[in-house]
């Protein structure tokens, strides 16, 4: 599969993230780099990025370089990254799972179809979702994925190449509503996300997998220390969550779709009921103990994240509905500095994918071959982020 040139859906390309003072702008400017090498060689060479200021609250001004890496993709959905670089990408509906990258031209990087998965059943937002590669990968080459069948929704591992092993199976399977992401955690262990599969229920039913965050070992069996004894379920209360991030403090943190009215951004703790059904945004996580109250809400018309990214001093969480990037600054007391400002409105259509690369870039993948986007005809793609003046990436 050969990559293109950069290519924007609506208007020229635009970016915005990253943190370089007014005043340092206008002595001596933000210059972005190439990152440095890695240990394979030398770095990739990527195409001109797009550069773009904009103001945030207290009259500072921020910048971000945007790169399209990659493009003609069908729904990526899970996005890891290997020792050498290169990432691991799930395509939902293909089952395929991609290698992108680190070999690449002035184009962009490489695009490897590796392995596709007979198993995956991709029916609606069913299919080949979370992928996680294994914290001893060098040794055991193992990678983690996530997908539906037509019975349930699973996490198996496998070696490239050969047939997925599950570790868990019965995770609730339906048309909407499955969770998917994976990641491993700070602590060694495998972090997975469900959905309430349309049944409301199942996400107050300790139970039951569904409406839930998982935490496991490699084996599949409940992690030491979790809230319930010989349970998977690290928390509850959720409807669907396909976004989990670690800040540097090992604070996780989840996106949350709403249903009509509030999409919310979690601060996850062990034990927690999160409130849904019984609560969608604050609700009444103001008042009522069981519940905990959200870090961050939005308007669903706004948001709908999906995946969320820690990326220094900044939350960023990708939106399908809203079409853009979400950036919160959250506090070491629990909270958010300042309001919550968005990126990207509108530049690349649905977003669902948001990943802290290796270099301490942020990349970003689109979603506009899902049944509900409008897409371009470079679509889909995966965009990196260079934030200025000391933020993400190198600069």
């Amino acid at each position: 599969m050969k990559v293109r040139h950069p290519y924007s859906r609506r208007t020229r390309t635009r970016a915005a993230v990253a943190l370089c003072a007014a005043a340092v702008l206008a002595t001596s400017g933000c210059a972005f780099g190439d990152p440095e090498p890695d240990p394979a060689g030398e770095p990739p060479t990527f195409p001109t990025p797009s550069v773009t200021a904009t103001a945030r609250p207290g009259g500072v001004e921020q910048q971000v370089a945007a790169t399209v890496l990659a493009t003609g993709l069908r729904v990526p959905w899970g996005i890891a990254f290997l020792p050498d670089g290169g990432a691991l990408v799930t395509e939902r509906d293909t089952a395929k799972i991609l290698k992108v990258g680190p070999e690449s031209d002035t184009d962009g990087l490489r695009v490897t179809a590796l392995q596709t998965l007979p198993e995956v059943d991709a029916a609606g937002e069913g299919g080949l979702m979370g992928i996680a590669v294994s914290p001893a990968y060098d040794r055991d080459k193992t990678l983690f994925v996530y997908y539906s069948t037509g019975e349930d929704n699973r996490i198996a591992k496998l070696v490239i190449g050969g047939n997925p092993t599950p570790i868990v199976t019965g995770i609730p399977l339906s048309g909407i509503h499955n969770g998917g992401r994976l990641a491993f955690g700070p602590d060694g262990y495998l972090y997975a996300t469900t959905g309430d599969a349309s049944q409301r229920g199942l996400s107050q039913d300790p139970k039951s997998l569904g409406g839930k965050i998982l935490r496991m070992t490699a084996d599949g069996k409940p992690a030491p220390g979790n809230p319930f004894p010989n349970s998977l379920v690290w928390s509850l209360g959720h409807r669907n969550v396909q976004g989990i991030a670690w800040d540097a403090n090992k604070r996780l943190y989840a996106s949350e779709f709403g249903q009509n009215t509030w999409d919310e951004i979690n601060l996850i703790e062990p034990g927690k009921n999160y409130g849904w059904p019984d609560v969608e945004g604050q609700g009444d996580a103001e008042t009522d103990p069981k519940f905990t109250k959200p870090l961050a809400v939005w308007r669903t018309a706004d948001a709908s994240c999906s995946g969320v990214a820690v990326v220094e001093n900044l939350l960023a969480a990708a939106c399908l509905r809203g079409e853009r990037v979400w950036l919160l600054e959250p506090t070491a007391a629990g909270g958010v500095l300042g309001q919550p400002r968005s990126i990207l409105t509108g530049e690349y259509g649905r977003l669902r994918t948001a990943v802290t690369a290796p270099d301490g870039s942020l990349w970003v993948s689109t979603s506009n071959h899902d049944g509900r986007g409008d897409p371009a005809p470079t679509d889909d793609r995966i965009v990196r982020l260079v934030f200025s003046g000391g933020g993400a990436g190198r600069s």
